[in-house]
């Protein structure tokens, strides 16, 4: 059976080693591996995950018995609107279909709604399959972002939006 936990700091190699695990088959294709490999090193690298951590950002995992299968990252972006911002979500390719992301999400959207948020927002790669799950889920597609993040990458996403 599944369980979720908050993670801590002890916990920072975990996320890294699923989100490794993870990137080449969400968006090798999109994306390509020099910008995979930058955006890891970028995102996923100790001090950053550590200052997440530190700026209040919560972090779910999903195991079973000893083996972690996924995890989600949440914050409050906007503290007037009570908005929530789910920054990362990932899953194991070899625990697709068990219904982990579903766990996941669900849980987030207990602890927002529990928290008092109006809505929470999140980013999609616009080629990333991962969209239609969101969509499927009840978000909606609020706008369309690119961001530079650096030596000549950018994000092509989707912003999208679960109301409460």
């Amino acid at each position: 059976m599944i369980t979720l936990r908050k993670a801590n700091e002890e916990d920072i190699e975990i996320i890294r080693d699923i989100a490794v695990a993870t990137w080449p088959s969400t968006y090798l294709d999109i994306i390509g591996q020099a910008q995979i490999d930058y955006m890891l090193d970028k995102m996923y690298n100790k001090g950053e995950l550590l200052k997440q951590f530190m700026e209040g950002h919560i972090f779910l995992i999903a195991e079973e018995d000893e083996n972690q299968f996924g995890f989600a990252g949440y914050s409050i972006v906007g503290h007037e609107e009570r908005i929530y911002k789910l920054h990362k979500l990932y899953v194991l390719p070899s625990a697709h279909g068990k219904g982990v992301g579903k766990i996941l999400i669900n849980e987030v959207f207990n602890q927002v709604k529990d928290a008092g948020g109006s809505a929470l927002q999140l980013n999609v790669n616009k080629q990333n399959k991962a969209k239609d799950f969101y969509l499927k889920g009840g978000f909606t597609i609020k706008e369309t972002v690119k961001l530079d993040i650096g030596e000549g990458y950018f994000m092509d996403d989707y912003v999208m939006e679960y109301k409460f």
